[in-house]
């Protein structure tokens, strides 16, 4: 059980996502492991909210649902008012698509085509006009910084650089939420933090994020932080010693 349920100053608006006694169990011979066990929880517009827990807690097989990755056992999920529960494989790859901006700790780019390219594929698989996505992606790279980095592979970039071009991918379809899965994992310390005001930048201009996290100094970065523990919540609060970065990156995005 949450010892304290968050809600946003304007409560009356709905949330982006609601989870109502989410179950997730997996059959294994003659074993029924719970990854989830009764999960509950809201989140809103513009929160800032971090998935804690150790290895076998429950948070990646939450990212997951969240993610449309994976459907629970039982249980309710809406995405904006919409069951998500019952929805096919094809509908669940349209919300992916065009309302969930992923960001992994692999970055998860394609080696041979450039940082413009990797960003464009979004929108391919969304039918959008090939101008329209060489605009688009053009002003998310420059709004993280990589305006003279579009047409360089992956393989001349930075491991922040592959990052951000990751985060410009996660943005170009202009998400609901942008979901992040250990995003500084493969990071220097550094270069950590670069990105983590990259997230707090996005997060003031109105962004939902959601990070997954096993590290307190990157779930520190969040407004309300959940802890999982044995597929069960067994805290969520608001954080009151929040870490706000020194510098954060000047963002100028569409």
């Amino acid at each position: 059980m949450s010892e304290s349920r968050y809600q946003p100053e304007v409560s009356s608006v709905n949330p982006v996502l609601q989870l109502e006694n989410v179950a997730r169990l997996y059959s294994m011979g003659d074993e029924t492991i719970y990854a989830l066990r009764d999960v509950s929880l809201s989140i809103h517009q513009n929160e800032y909210v971090a998935f804690m827990g150790p290895s076998g807690s429950g948070k990646s097989t939450l990212m997951n649902i969240i993610g449309c990755l994976d459907t629970p056992t039982s249980g309710s999920y809406l995405f904006e008012g919409e069951q998500v529960s019952s929805m096919n494989d094809g509908e669940l790859a349209e919300i992916r698509n065009r309302k969930i901006g992923f960001v992994f700790q692999t970055f998860n780019l394609l080696p041979r085509i450039t940082a413009l390219q990797n960003v464009e594929l979004p929108l391919v698989y969304s039918g959008i006009s090939r101008g329209e996505r060489y605009k688009r992606a053009e002003e998310v790279l420059t709004s993280v910084g990589l305006a003279d980095r579009m047409e360089h592979r992956p393989n001349e970039l930075s491991g922040g650089q592959r990052q951000r071009v990751a985060i410009a991918r996660a943005l170009v379809t202009r998400p609901s939420i942008i979901l992040a899965d250990e995003p500084t994992g493969n990071l220097d310390t550094k270069t950590g933090n670069e990105i983590m005001g990259l997230f707090e930048a996005l997060w003031k201009k109105g962004n939902t994020i959601i990070v997954v996290t096993h590290e307190e100094d990157i779930a520190a970065h969040a407004a309300r932080i959940i802890r999982l523990r044995d597929g069960n919540i067994e805290q969520d609060v608001l954080n009151p010693n929040r870490h706000i970065p020194e510098t954060l990156t000047k963002l100028d995005l569409p």
